[in-house]
């Protein structure tokens, strides 16, 4: 394997259209995987059936967030997104402290998400052709096929990224299509979409649980350096990602809650969870239709791991890049034009934390999912919201012709959103990791910790390498 020797190690450019983007963003956020996992807790110990109107309320707020994240980006054109992005507004040290912060979100993401890709792979091996296998052990065989896919070229994990969405949109369509077809015993309700029914009891509670489902969709940005016309396509991808997102959750939900009825599907969701989908598509379509469910299931998670992981290793290549992390990692394949070291990186240090939960006997569904699933959306929200405060003070010396909109109240607007949202998380935390210990009070604390280490690492390189700090800019110039 030949090394990338120049100064200035480079991904593959023009590698990537507007749809092979936005398959990667919409393939991170798993739609069918947070409608299966997420949609019956929110209804359960949430505000009901105005579950739909909760994903709407988030939709829309992170499409305000959108307005200056697109305006800024079309003067970033980095892989390292929200350290470009925070660095060019707030200053390298913040910048540093929420790569840092990033890196570790998104590996806690991956980890929560082959928990669950581990669970259901065993159960479904076991049930489908009598194979035991532990949940690490399959967790272990995807991370290597994972590996290999994220070094191929960036094209190959475009077009399987589209290929695995267009299978998981379509079985989502076709449920909704037969479930609004058949409609239900309470008609077709319109009270999901009711504002005051959104704002009422267990509001709060359904947003922590639908927020997660939008983790991700800011992950536009990574692809700028490998984008074919990024000025024109980053925002295009980011406002099209968030807005099928949206539509996505909030018709599936209301298909469901039709198809059950308003008066039943809540209880149901408390009751059986997996009845709740798998059982009703099965009684719309049959169980061809309900298994086809299932299996893409499966490959909706590991589109999602795959995602999640060409996002972490540009993070970790634009760093070493800058010389913030050992250099070798800036290391470019020679032929995929991929971060091979930092793909490498990354899947040791997926390797080494799996292999430690498997060590100390920890269960994939109670323990490891809700855990890092935890400190993966909390820790996302809060980089978010400096995202949006940077891109306030990257417009404020100069607004570049944008609107006041643009630079000053869309982003003002996100940030008290985000920063309510993280609010919402934290307060609730006990739901989400299922016990209220000292441990879920150490998980918020040791996010802020890991930012402030990053802008500690920053501040001693300032003075230790003024040579080496002075340099960090140089990937943070226009483009």
């Amino acid at each position: 394997m030949a090394i990338n020797k120049g100064e200035a190690p480079q991904l593959q450019a023009g590698a990537l259209g507007l749809f092979s983007i936005v398959a990667a963003v919409i393939a991170t956020n798993g739609p069918l995987t947070a409608l299966i996992g997420a949609v019956p807790v929110a209804l359960a110990m949430g505000n009901g059936i105005s579950v739909p109107s909760v994903y709407l309320i988030v939709g829309f707020a992170y499409l305000v967030f959108s307005v200056g994240f697109v305006a800024m980006s079309r003067y970033t054109k980095n892989a390292g997104a929200f350290y470009s992005y925070i660095g060019k507004g707030l200053g390298r040290p913040s910048g540093i402290g929420a790569a840092f912060i990033a890196i570790c979100s998104y590996n806690a993401m991956q980890l929560a998400i082959y928990a669950m890709l581990g669970y259901f792979m065993s159960a479904n091996l076991q049930q489908w052709f009598g194979v035991e296998v532990d949940w690490w052990v399959s967790c272990f065989v995807v991370l290597a096929i994972i590996l290999v896919a994220s070094i191929s070229n960036i094209k190959v994990s475009g077009r399987l990224l589209f290929a695995l969405l267009f299978m998981e949109l379509l079985v989502i369509v076709l449920f909704d299509v037969f479930a609004l077809s058949k409609g239900g015993p309470s008609g077709y309700a319109m009270e999901p979409f009711s504002i005051a029914g959104a704002f009422g009891d267990g509001f709060g509670i359904a947003m922590v649980f639908v927020v997660g489902s939008y983790v991700g969709f800011e992950t536009t940005a990574i692809y700028a350096e490998e984008a074919k016309d990024p000025r024109r396509n980053i925002p295009l991808a980011t406002y099209i990602a968030v807005s099928t997102i949206m539509l996505i959750y909030a018709v599936s939900v209301w298909a469901l809650i039709v198809v059950w009825g308003a008066d039943q599907v809540v209880a149901q969701a408390a009751k059986d969870p997996v009845e709740l989908w798998y059982g009703m598509a099965e009684r719309l379509a049959g169980k061809a239709f309900s298994d086809a469910i299932a299996i893409l299931m499966l490959t909706s998670l590991f589109a999602a791991l795959l995602s999640f992981h060409n996002t972490n290793s540009r993070y970790i290549f634009s760093l070493a890049r800058e010389s913030v992390l050992p250099r070798v990692m800036a290391i470019v394949h020679p032929t995929q034009f991929t971060p091979v070291i930092a793909c490498i990186v990354q899947a040791v240090l997926v390797a080494v934390v799996l292999g430690a939960f498997a060590y100390a006997g920890a269960d994939p569904m109670s323990v490891v999912l809700p855990d890092t699933a935890a400190f993966s959306t909390i820790g996302l929200l809060l980089v978010q919201a400096l995202t949006s405060l940077a891109v306030i003070f990257f417009f404020w010396r100069d607004r570049r012709g944008q609107s006041i909109w643009t630079c000053v109240i869309a982003p003002a607007l996100s940030m008290i959103a985000l920063l309510v949202f993280v609010g919402m998380e934290v307060f609730h935390l006990d739901l989400m990791i299922g016990t209220d210990s000292a441990w879920g009070a150490l998980l918020p604390i040791s996010i802020v910790a890991i930012g402030l280490g990053g802008v500690c690492y920053a501040i001693w390189l300032r003075s230790a390498k003024p040579a080496q700090y002075s340099r960090l800019g140089q990937f943070l110039t226009e483009a």
